[in-house]
């Protein structure tokens, strides 16, 4: 096969390896940060709904170290337990030229897992990084306190997402431009609300989505350490949406028209960034494949314009929830082909999205009775026994 690839699967080196995307870069991401600082010596606290939200984030704490079952094993030629129709490039020219090979179909499962899970790492740094701007610049003591809460969820969820990129794949991908730029353009912005509105709504509506999909891919046992770390991380994610909807909401309803039209401007140039990382351009460059045949793989694909669309089921009904909906958000989302999802009701995906999480939780507690029963079974096994010949 004349494919050039990153790194090998089955039971390779566990030292972590970097895809060469042909590009560099480098190790520090460095961005001018501008704002105020704020600090209120006002402490009535009044604002209910956001310290309820304080509240649930102390209460639903968990440690990534002990809460996940790190000790399972994750095949790395399919650590999703996937079929290959889900493969984003399947059916294409590059498909029918080497999909019969074993090795090659193995190595897409372990590109594109870890491209997905790489991105979600990298995203997960920023938003740590924007949950500490908030603390810093937010003007009210209810959202610093809240904001808090992430500040820790965050720093979890990147704990997490890495070591299951470094330990269990093996491979790590640089962050992809479009989130990056993204990233960017969202804490270089000296306004107080737009680490909200870049990382709150855009950013992790869209990963609360694509994290979504992938539990409930998941689901049955098909891959349990992965399911339950993204069940986990979408319990926090629900309440991280909450809270920018719930910050978010009153100020937009005092914007002037001049306001609201910049911050819609932000979100249509966000939201074509996002839509278009999911082509997974430094995958294919990384893999030595055919790069034009596989975007218009993806560009063509029924699975994928399904997947990108709902990645969106997030995003778009908090849009008209906090009050940035309108005429030039809903013409580009019809462009994008997800403007369907203005209808759908946030609070009932969110309520779903934990109550998956605590049924995950409950399966881990299961599965840890059990481990513990079959352990005390295999012991009182290799007892000796009292009546031997040895007890005489």
């Amino acid at each position: 096969m004349d494919t050039t690839y990153a790194t090998g699967t089955g039971a390779g080196p566990r030292a972590v390896e970097i895809a060469d995307t042909g590009t560099d870069p480098g190790t520090d991401f460095q961005v001018p940060a501008s704002g105020d600082a704020r600090m209120t010596w006002e402490y009535d606290l009044r604002d209910e709904r956001l310290m309820a939200l304080y509240q649930r984030g102390k209460d639903r704490q968990w440690d990534a170290a002990t809460r996940i079952p790190w000790e399972l094993e994750v095949d790395r030629a399919n650590p999703l337990g996937q079929p290959e129709e889900l493969i984003p490039i399947h059916g294409s020219r590059t498909w029918e030229r080497f999909g019969h090979d074993r090795k090659f179909v193995a190595d897409l499962f372990l590109h594109t897992t870890a491209w997905q899970f790489s991105q979600f790492l990298h995203g997960e740094q920023g938003a740590l990084v924007c949950a500490s701007r908030i603390v810093e610049t937010v003007p009210d003591l209810e959202s610093k306190f809240y904001a808090s809460t992430q500040v820790v969820d965050e720093a979890r969820h990147l704990e997490a997402y890495n070591r299951f990129v470094q330990e269990k794949l093996g491979l790590m991908y640089p962050i992809n431009p479009a989130l990056r730029e993204l990233l960017e353009q969202t804490l270089a912005d000296s306004r107080w609300d737009m680490p909200y509105l870049g990382m709150q709504v855009l950013i992790e509506g869209l990963a609360l989505a694509a994290f979504g999909l992938l539990r409930d891919a998941t689901a049955g046992g098909a891959a349990p350490l992965p399911h339950a770390l993204l069940a986990y991380v979408m319990q926090d994610e629900a309440r991280h949406v909450a809270f920018g909807r719930l910050a978010l909401r009153q100020l937009y309803a005092e914007l002037s028209s001049a306001e609201r039209k910049d911050r819609q401007e932000f979100v249509i140039e966000g939201s074509r960034l996002l839509f278009r990382r999911f082509r997974g351009d430094e995958m294919w460059q990384a893999l030595g494949l055919d790069h034009a045949d596989c975007v218009t793989a993806i560009e063509n694909s029924p699975s994928m314009k399904a997947f990108r669309s709902l990645l969106f089921s997030r995003v778009v009904p908090a849009l008209r929830d906090i009050g940035l909906w309108g005429e030039p958000v809903a013409a580009a989302y019809e462009k994008l082909g997800v403007i369907e999802y203005a209808k759908y009701d946030l609070d009932t995906l969110m309520a779903r999205d934990e109550d998956m999480a605590q049924a995950a939780e409950r399966e881990q507690r299961e599965l840890t009775v059990r481990q513990a029963q079959v352990a005390e079974t295999i012991a009182i096994g290799a007892a000796p026994d009292p009546g031997g010949a040895d007890s005489s």
